[in-house]
């Protein structure tokens, strides 16, 4: 290497460096000047029925429990296509009204999922004859399917918030045709027309950049998972994140704590293959009560708003099927 190159070489190094220094500043700056000692993170669930189900439980049993014994006043609920209209035309939606109506009587606020791609594996819950219809037809009937159900609950003091759809672009996750951008913004903009109660969008908190969903909401919502499974890597711990990256990811989008969730904060275990299949014991190994409260504990560092948690059928089916209810117990200090 001739002195030009090696002067170069030297200036490009120095660049780099200064650009890396700049961004630690920056970053440094912004999570402190979007945390709040005052700010109040409030806690809640997200409820689904036929996860209750898989865990072989009576989910209405578990969901009294939750409102009454847990004292849950933040809930999310998600309206499965299969299940509110099974039939083309021929809707039920006697369990969501269940759901919202004992929400209402304890005063407790729901996030209502509407659309398409809803929490839950394989996130499209589709029905059946819906395999009949064409790509445009099955369009028309989401935008159907979600204005019959912003109508029904409109005028339900219990629902709080909107979602308009899951982790929307997630595509290479679940079982769901691609959305298009301007699709799902049809679908905001329908919410909108029909009710002003306001809107939440989520996204993944670690494989994605958030935008543009970030953006399109009046709040947003992350997932946060401290570990995970990969089948090419195996179990990943993201021990290297700090609670104030999601807290600043949101503000370099535009995005307040006070307009940020987390929707999806992990508290049961991520399998590798079926958890039926396993004995409690080896549940405990990836979740228990002292991993629930370390995130629990993460989240509030976070300083959002809200922090829903996931797993609340399983901390249930521990207690109710196999009399350990160390999770039941530990989530308890959080509601």
């Amino acid at each position: 290497m001739n002195l030009i190159d090696k002067i170069k070489y030297k200036k490009t190094i120095a660049i780099i460096a200064s650009i890396i220094v700049l961004l630690i500043i920056f970053y440094f700056s912004l999570a402190a000047k979007t945390y709040d000692p005052e700010r109040e993170t409030k806690f809640g669930v997200t409820f689904s029925k036929i996860f209750a189900e898989y865990w072989g439980l009576d989910w209405r049993e578990t969901y009294i429990a939750i409102l009454d014994e847990l004292k849950v006043k933040y809930i999310r609920i998600p309206t499965y296509w299969a299940d509110i209209e099974p039939e083309q035309d021929q809707y039920d939606y006697d369990d969501i009204d269940w759901q919202v109506n004992e929400a209402n009587k304890r005063g407790v606020k729901v996030i209502l999922v509407v659309g398409r791609r809803q929490p839950r594996w394989p996130e499209c819950h589709d029905p059946e004859w819906l395999s009949s219809l064409s790509s445009a037809e099955a369009k028309e009937r989401v935008l159907e399917n979600i204005e019959t159900t912003v109508n029904r609950y409109k005028n339900n003091s219990a629902v709080e918030i909107w979602q308009v759809e899951n982790e929307a672009f997630l595509d290479f996750f679940g079982e769901c045709p691609k959305i298009k951008k301007k699709e799902l913004q049809a679908e905001i903009d329908l919410v909108k027309s029909l009710d002003q109660r306001p809107i939440l969008m989520t996204d993944s908190g670690e494989l994605s950049t958030w935008y543009p969903l970030g953006l399109m909401g009046d709040y947003f919502g992350t997932t946060l998972y401290r570990t995970t499974y990969n089948k090419y890597i195996g179990f990943w711990e993201y021990w290297f994140v700090p609670p104030s990256f999601y807290r600043v990811k949101a503000a370099a989008l535009g995005r307040q704590p006070d307009q940020m969730f987390i929707a999806e904060l992990q508290a049961e275990p991520w399998f590798k293959g079926d958890p039926l299949s396993a004995t409690l014991s080896e549940h405990f190994k990836i979740m228990d009560a002292e991993k629930l409260k370390a995130n629990a504990d993460y989240a509030r560092q976070a300083n959002v708003a809200r922090v829903y948690f996931w797993g609340v059928e399983w901390w249930y089916w521990a207690k109710a099927k196999h009399g350990d209810s160390s999770m039941w117990e530990a989530a308890k200090e959080y509601f």
